[in-house]
């Protein structure tokens, strides 16, 4: 590791610190990602060397945050900041980029200069996420956890990469954010909080519906703080869902009886999107995930019509 200048910590991820660096040789930034690996005697795990070669591939769309490296050490001899020393670890070296859509949202929101996203920028981030969705979900790889904060921004270029695609299945994971932070539950799929086990794509459209939302919004669409309320938060909004709309819903794990609450009128959540833009979301927000619109067929829905696609 001694290629590259640690700048300075940027985060905590679910996998370990995160790290802001120069690549000594070209002065490339990057982002270095420490996972701690579980190893056993033949060294890396095969899941590890699976997920890593996955990400390798994934991250050959320009939508995906591109997987530069990877660097093992092996933890034998003691490191200088006092790290290492019988712990193998291995560093994921990854693209950098200045911030992140939550913190880009943000700054639309508050700040001297508070103002919406204009909607051809919402516009163009919305088909750069579902065209790096697709990829991931043509590859048989869900995300799980998409979010504003996993959607990193290059503001000069106007581009948008989804980070921190799932490595769950490979390394440890504390169930907890490493931090003491929330893992937050505004971005999650109905299906995932009424216990169902068997999800799928769906899990991450119900995601970008959300992300669509708040673009939009400027602040979330369903904020709860536990997953009772996160559901409450939905069924006011969309109503309580029926069997009649969703097949099976009433048999899922940690389906209880809730309020009946009436569907309310979509659009009145975004004033400022277009009649394309609500029937878009709408079609994100299905509660039967199998009537969810996949991430490709959104690409070509009259929303984007008046979008250059040439240009992605």
């Amino acid at each position: 590791m001694e290629k590259y200048e640690k700048l300075e910590k940027v985060g905590e991820g679910t996998y370990g610190k995160v790290y802001k660096a120069k690549d000594r040789a070209t002065g490339q930034l990057v982002a270095l990602k420490k996972t701690r690996l579980e190893m056993d005697e033949e060294g890396v795990p095969p899941t590890a060397l699976r997920e890593v070669s996955l990400l390798q591939m994934l991250s050959q769309s320009l939508y995906v945050v591109r997987l530069l490296c990877v660097e093992h050490v092996d933890g034998s001899h003691k490191k200088k900041d006092g790290e290492g020393g019988g712990k193998p670890m291995l560093y994921l070296v990854f693209e950098y980029l200045d911030t992140d859509l939550k913190k880009f949202i943000d700054s639309h929101r508050k700040g001297p200069n508070p103002r919406p996203i204009p909607p051809s920028l919402v516009q163009s981030f919305l088909y750069q996420l579902c065209k790096g969705v697709a990829h991931c979900h043509s590859h048989g790889v869900l995300h799980r956890d998409l979010k504003p904060q996993n959607l990193l921004v290059d503001k000069e270029k106007g581009i948008l990469k989804i980070a921190d695609l799932g490595l769950g299945r490979a390394f440890t994971v504390p169930l907890k954010s490493y931090t003491h932070e929330i893992v937050t539950l505004w971005y999650r799929a109905p299906e995932v909080l009424l216990g169902s086990t068997h999800y799928s794509t769906g899990v991450d459209m119900w995601s970008v519906g959300c992300i669509f939302a708040e673009m939009v919004r400027r602040q979330a669409l369903f904020p709860g703080d536990s997953e009772f309320q996160q559901l409450l938060h939905i069924f006011r909004l969309l109503g309580t869902p029926s069997e009649k709309q969703w097949p099976g819903v009433t048999s899922l794990r940690d389906w209880h009886v809730y309020p009946h609450w009436e569907p309310q009128n979509l659009a009145r959540a975004v004033p400022s999107l277009g009649p394309d833009g609500v029937d878009l979301l709408s079609k994100m927000l299905k509660y039967d995930p199998a009537e969810r619109i996949s991430a490709k067929a959104a690409l070509d829905h009259p929303y984007f019509d008046s979008l250059d696609k040439s240009q992605y």
